[in-house]
């Protein structure tokens, strides 16, 4: 048997240092299964994007028209309150007086003029 060749550097007499080991990291690797649960869980979040978005624009849409309602509602009811008022016969004397300078029959309509103009009609004209 033929001796083994030595190694340049036991043959000059030089020691080799072995570098310190490290234990190794793993490597995370993507295996098929891992790459396809990560498109199906890709694929749900983006077809889910679009009907988040109509459901949110749909409550805005929804808590606008509440809004709408309520003060329609509002209007209604002072509407309501006016035409109550309108069949009280004395309110209506008044109104006519008060905006149409309306009299009885015999009566004489007096009008004060202010030095600046015209006389502005009562708040409820």
């Amino acid at each position: 048997m033929a001796p083994a060749a030595t190694s340049p550097a036991v043959a000059t007499g030089r020691t080799i240092r072995r570098r310190a080991t490290r234990p190794r990291r793993r490597r995370a690797r993507l295996t098929a299964r891992a790459t396809i649960l990560l498109a199906v869980v890709g694929a749900i979040l983006f077809l889910s994007v679009a009907p988040a978005r109509l459901y949110l624009e749909q409550r805005a849409e929804l808590a606008e028209l509440e809004r709408q309602a309520a003060a329609i509602a509002g209007g209604n009811a002072r509407l309501a309150a006016r035409a109550e008022r309108l069949k009280d016969t004395e309110y209506l004397e008044r109104l006519a007086r008060q905006c149409l300078g309306m009299v009885r029959p015999g009566e004489v309509a007096f009008v004060v003029v202010p030095k600046e103009g015209a006389p502005a009609p009562p708040p409820d004209c």
